[in-house]
């Protein structure tokens, strides 16, 4: 069974630099999502796996997509997003029971304040690519023009 891989960029050398053969690089550095082990989540089906993905396709590209990102910063996408989805599956827990023991609770807010911590590492900005129109960045210069060359400042 095929594992899912992370929607890394097909000619992405800074990823795999190091390696001059694919077949010598760990499965997760070649883009599969987790290690090779015998759970669900290998083959991607699962709802956890899908949301763990769809989480950390969506970080990176906050943090500028994959070219703008290092590998420290990737671990700790990978880390925060698993708290996420975590956390999200105790969110169901509490809800489908109605209340949350204190155990789990202490457990959740710890979970809470280390993804927190995670965040603000990574910067909780967003930091996506302007993705202005060329047409509309011509127009607003063309509208500029006739202002400058009849000497006016504002």
């Amino acid at each position: 069974m095929e594992q899912p891989t992370i929607h890394r960029p097909v000619g992405d050398e800074r990823l795999n630099r190091r390696h001059r053969k694919k077949s010598t690089a760990s499965r997760v550095s070649n883009g599969a999502l987790l290690p090779n082990f015998n759970r669900n989540c290998t083959d991607g089906r699962s709802a956890w796996c899908r949301r763990l993905r769809d989480l950390l396709e969506a970080h990176i590209a906050d943090l500028g997509g994959w070219d703008g990102i290092s590998a420290g910063q990737l671990a700790l996408v990978r880390r925060a997003v698993t708290l996420i989805v975590e956390l999200e599956r105790r969110e169901v827990i509490f809800a489908q029971a109605g209340q949350a023991d204190d155990v789990a609770l202490s457990v959740y807010q710890t979970s809470v304040n280390s993804l927190r911590r995670l965040l603000e590492t990574l910067g909780l900005e967003r930091r996506a690519k302007d993705v202005t129109p060329l047409s509309d960045i011509l127009a607003e210069l063309d509208r500029e023009k006739p202002a400058a060359a009849n000497g006016d400042a504002g």
